[in-house]
Parts: structure tokens; C-alpha cells; sequence
């Protein structure tokens, strides 16, 4: 699909669920949210039917999120279905891997393409103040069970919050050793996130480079479905990479949009806009209509965000991260 700005619309993010075992500073509150009720999250067979209208439109690579999307059952069923579904090149998936464990193997055999798993720290006591759970150990099981599956791409994702105790050398040596990339993801200023200012691209690098040495721009072939950079380190058998949607804005080349649980699709992350599918669906839309809807959504996406701007409230999205998708 290629919208007004000329982008070419191949990447699609499914949220499969609102709920997730953590309660992270930036994402939730303490008490959590209001959850939806489950019938008005999308059924299995709802997710796959918009997932294929959209691979005739030029949808190519699809990511399931949530909350956590491993709390919600059947994700490697999903998985396969996904992966059956002609145009589809890849499936992947983002979690915050304390369940990964129990489910790695169902998820390989599923034809998982890669995995991203959240993780912000390696010290206990900071994981504690940034989950406000326990669970850092069952992240790391996760990644190690993730590592047994050299052909799915792994990926760890840290986001910086300029907390001298989040240790970033330490999760960034993760690359170091094993063969998986870690990437310093901006903090985004959606829902909590805004009461956050985080660190920088250029101070994460500096604080990196000091402790490995210079990190030098990646130039081989595309690792990922996104708008990450990357860099090599001597000596580090992964790459380390950046997504700075606010000081580095790549709006102009983002291919992405965004499916909720609830069925919404969002074009972009900043704004309302967009189009509600499950009430196509529900209301026994064609696929043709489905397929309209998706089109005026995408006719309509949004030339860029505006973090840095003063934007009009009532059209700025008030939603948390998880119930949005992360």
C-alpha cells in the first residue's frame, strides 16, 4: 500500500491483548488499568481475517504485541495461521519473555521468524523499580531458551531511562557474548511515558563507546522490519542498535501501522486517527468493505508525529501504551 506521502505500507503490529504480568513505570500504573472485556477483544479468526484482506493490499511483515502478548493462549496457533497466509514473509513477536520459556518450542515449531524480548536491565532491585515485579529471572530464561533457536532472529530491547543503576553496558555486553542484537529504544512520550525524559541516541553511544570502545555504523544487509539503526562493536557477535522516534524522527520512511486488540487500526502512534475494523467485522462487513475501511485509514495516515510540537489534545492519543499495542 502506498499512502499520500509516497511510503510504502508493509508493516503491520497486531496487539492481541490489553493484559501483561508487569507493571512498567513508563507503560502502566501501579494498579494496572481498566481491562477491556474479553469479548470485545478480537477473536483468533478475526485477527486472521484482517491480516489476509491486509496481505492483498501489500501487508508483508506482521508483529504481535500487547501487553504481553504471551498471556493470552493459542499464540503460537495464531503464529502458524499468519505464517499460511499468501504475501505474509514474516511473522514476529515482542514479549517480555517471562513466559517464553514454556512456550519457545510450540512458537519455533509455529515458523516464528523473530522474537524481540523487553528488557531494561539485568540488576535485580532496578528490574523491581521499573516492573515493580520480581520476574528479571524468568526474563533471562526466556532469552536463554530463545538462543537454542539460532534460526529465529533475536533482539532485546532496552529503554533507556537515565537511572544510573539500569546499567545500559551491562545489557548492551549481552551482544557481546551471544549471537542476538540489543537495541536502545527512545522513550516515547505516549500515555505514562510522557512523565519520562530518558536518554538520548548520542548519550547512549557515548556511555557505550567509553566502556567497549567506538561503535561503527552497520552498512550489510537489512536486519530488521523497522526503522532501527545499527552499529558494530569489536569483539561483539550481535549488533547494537537505536530507534529514536524523537530525536532521530523517521516518519518520512515509516511502513508501519497498528492493529489494538479491540480491532482499531491506528496509522500512527501519536493520534486517534484511524479506522475501527471490528465493527466491520461484527456487523458482517464483505471483505471488500473491510478492505475499503482499510484504505480510507491509510489515505488518511498522518505525515508525521509532532511530540515536540504542541498538538491539538483532542486529536492526540490519551491511551497507555499496552492498550495501544507497544
Amino acid at each position: 500500500m502506498i499512502d499520500r506521502c509516497g511510503r510504502n505500507i508493509d508493516y503491520l503490529r497486531i496487539s492481541v491483548t490489553d493484559r501483561c504480568n508487569l507493571r512498567c513505570i513508563y507503560c502502566m500504573p501501579e494498579g494496572g488499568l481498566q481491562l477491556v472485556e474479553c469479548g470485545r477483544i478480537l477473536r483468533e479468526e478475526e485477527f486472521v481475517r484482517i491480516a489476509r484482506v491486509m496481505a492483498g493490499l501489500g501487508i508483508r511483515k506482521i508483529k504481535l504485541t500487547g501487553g504481553e502478548p504471551l498471556v493470552r493462549g493459542g499464540i503460537p496457533s495464531m503464529v502458524k495461521l499468519l505464517k499460511e497466509i499468501p504475501g505474509i514473509e514474516k511473522v514476529t513477536l515482542t514479549t517480555n519473555g517471562i513466559l517464553l520459556g514454556e512456550q519457545m518450542e510450540e512458537l519455533a515449531r509455529a515458523g516464528l521468524d523473530g522474537l524481540n524480548i523487553s528488557l531494561d536491565t539485568l540488576d535485580e532491585d532496578c528490574y523491581y523499580k521499573i516492573t515493580r515485579r520480581r520476574n528479571l529471572q524468568g526474563t533471562l530464561e526466556g532469552i536463554r531458551e530463545a538462543l537454542k533457536y539460532p534460526e529465529i532472529t533475536l533482539k532485546v530491547n532496552c529503554v533507556p531511562l537515565g537511572i544510573p543503576e539500569q546499567d545500559l553496558c551491562g545489557v548492551a555486553a549481552l551482544a557481546e557474548k551471544d549471537l542476538l542484537h540489543v537495541r536502545f529504544i527512545e522513550m516515547m512520550p505516549i500515555g505514562l511515558g510522557q512523565e519520562f525524559h530518558g536518554m538520548k541516541e548520542e548519550e547512549v553511544i557515548r556511555l557505550l563507546s567509553e566502556q567497549f570502545g567506538p561503535l561503527t555504523p552497520y552498512e550489510g544487509e537489512r536486519l530488521g522490519n523497522g526503522p532501527c539503526h545499527y552499529y558494530t562493536v569489536e569483539g561483539f557477535r550481535g549488533k547494537i542498535g537505536f530507534i529514536s522516534a524523537i530525536s532521530h524522527k523517521f516518519c518520512s520512511e515509516c511502513n508501519r501501522i497498528r492493529l489494538t486488540s479491540q480491532g482499531y487500526l491506528k496509522t500512527c502512534l501519536q493520534y486517534t486517527a484511524g479506522r475501527d475494523l471490528r465493527s466491520v467485522l461484527r456487523c458482517g462487513g464483505t471483505d471488500e468493505e473491510l478492505r475499503a475501511v482499510i484504505l480510507e485509514a491509510i489515505s488518511e495516515k498522518p505525515d508525521g508525529h509532532v511530540f515536540l510540537e504542541k498538538a491539538k489534545k483532542d486529536h492526540t492519543e490519551q491511551l497507555c501504551m499496552s492498550q495501544i499495542g507497544g
